[in-house]
């Protein structure tokens, strides 16, 4: 019996709903076949629950904090409680700020923002580029890729040891790898900090979606995620933690919101008292509608139960990586080894394929949509591929023909609404792509690996 149909006897929930379920797109080979959006990792889709919640809000759209219209206020309520919402689902502790950014990203920028300016932050280098990049204005140690979760924890705990003791440190770090999709010892790192004096923010743009994150509980300072990895619309994101840093630092943007009082000073400048609370880092008209989407995505997460999502996303997990162990020519990509636990991300490279091009036949040929690339975490991605860290390498289609040897990888994720016939197309075509080739030719277009669509079938 398959992991497939064992499915029905292990009891697993069904998948959720979400948008595009029933998309179909056409093959080059001819006819068409339902979509299989198997790139979670890059954007989950949207929950249906989620779209339903917000089309039943869109009429009542009104201004927020600065109408006194019945609209504004009540989109102001729905604003404030959708505050709550998130800092219920993060187990926020008394006196944390959820403040909505557009992603994860800007999250962690406006984080770097703030920090004091004699800061010492540490970062591995197996971060996505949007923890490993934001630290300009600060003073950045880079760490070395850990081989397992024990050796993250010691070589933190070295770095930490050896920093000047007395000046504030940051350590940032995955909850889940955006490459791998590995669980990091987020807990253990965040004793290893306090122990030495450092706060820690912890990236969960991948955790978020597939596990439970509670701040009190992990015992870390801020946590940033998006909220189109979390089967929300595009275009918000949150970061939430302690309020100290965010209260005394400059405002991420200047304007209407996070100012309290402007007023004219006597010699012709302006005078301006900024808020202390979360509004002190959200200038200018907030994303309504993507703020109560992401509170709309936590409450279907919470309600269908993260036990069970889990369950079910471990069974995918597990039928991804069985398949995949059945193909020679397959290397899956790994820091901390095959029984590491871990999230539904996994990246591989196939022997005698060019990344892109392999991705562009599952996508061309078989209607399944991954990443190839570097997925935005370059550092990583090459060591694990064991290439020179100074070898030409990029995001997207390199410069490689089909078929030729790429420095990229391929990517399948997926997560809560992922039917089993999906990862059944996936595993199957991989094995028929590397066992009989793929049916059409392809050539680079535009840094693109695309069908040529004026080529015979192969």
């Amino acid at each position: 019996m398959s992991v497939f149909t064992a499915a029905a006897d292990q009891s697993l929930c069904a998948p959720l709903s979400v948008l595009g379920k029933d998309v179909t797109v056409p093959l080059v080979t001819g006819g068409e076949v339902s979509y299989a959006a198997l790139d979670y990792a890059a954007s989950a889709p949207a929950l249906q629950r989620v779209w339903d919640d917000v089309a039943a809000y869109a009429p009542y759209y009104g201004s927020v904090h600065r109408g006194a219209g019945y609209l504004s206020q009540l989109s102001t309520d729905l604003f404030e409680n959708s505050r709550a919402t998130v800092a219920e689902f993060l187990g926020c502790r008394a006196g944390d700020q959820v403040i909505f950014t557009r992603s994860t990203t800007d999250s962690l920028n406006l984080l770097a923002a703030v920090v004091p300016a004699d800061c010492q932050v540490f970062v591995y280098e197996t971060e996505h580029h949007a923890s490993l990049l934001p630290w300009r204005d600060a003073r950045v140690t880079y760490l070395n890729a850990p081989r397992t979760p024990a050796q993250a924890v010691e070589t933190l705990e070295r770095a930490l040891a050896e920093r000047d003791p007395y000046g504030p440190a940051l350590v940032c770090v995955t909850g889940a790898s955006n490459v791998t999709g590995e669980l990091w010892p987020v807990k253990e790192l965040a004793a290893a900090a306090h122990a030495h004096g450092a706060r820690i923010v912890l990236d969960a743009a991948q955790l978020a979606p597939h596990h439970p994150v509670d701040i009190a509980e992990l015992d870390v300072d801020w946590v940033a995620f998006s909220g189109h990895k979390l089967y929300a619309p595009f275009g918000s994101g949150v970061l939430a933690g302690r309020a100290d840093w965010l209260q005394e630092a400059e405002p991420y943007l200047a304007g209407g919101g996070a100012s309290r009082k402007v007023a004219r000073r006597t010699d012709g400048g302006v005078d301006v008292e900024w808020h202390s609370t979360a509004a002190r880092h959200e200038a200018g008209s907030p994303n309504v509608i993507g703020v109560y989407s992401i509170a709309a995505a936590c409450k279907a997460l919470t309600e269908a139960g993260f036990d069970n999502l889990v369950a079910r996303e471990q069974h995918l997990v597990a039928a991804v990586r069985a398949g995949l162990a059945e193909v020679p020519e397959v290397k899956v990509l790994s820091l901390f080894g095959d029984d590491a636990p871990r999230v539904g991300v996994i990246s591989f490279v196939v022997e005698g394929w060019n990344s892109s091009h392999f991705a562009a036949a599952l996508s061309a040929e078989y209607g399944i949509g991954v990443r190839d690339g570097l997925f935005c975490a370059h550092p990583l991605v090459r060591t694990l591929l064991g290439s020179d860290p100074q070898e030409v390498g990029e995001c997207g289609a390199p410069e490689a023909e089909p078929g030729e040897r790429s420095l990229n990888a391929i990517r399948v994720s997926f997560g809560a609404g992922t039917p089993d016939e999906h990862i059944e197309r996936f595993v199957r075509a991989v094995k028929e792509l590397v066992s009989e080739g793929a049916q059409w030719k392809y050539r680079t277009e535009d840094g693109r690996c695309v069908p040529d669509r004026g080529a015979a079938q192969l």
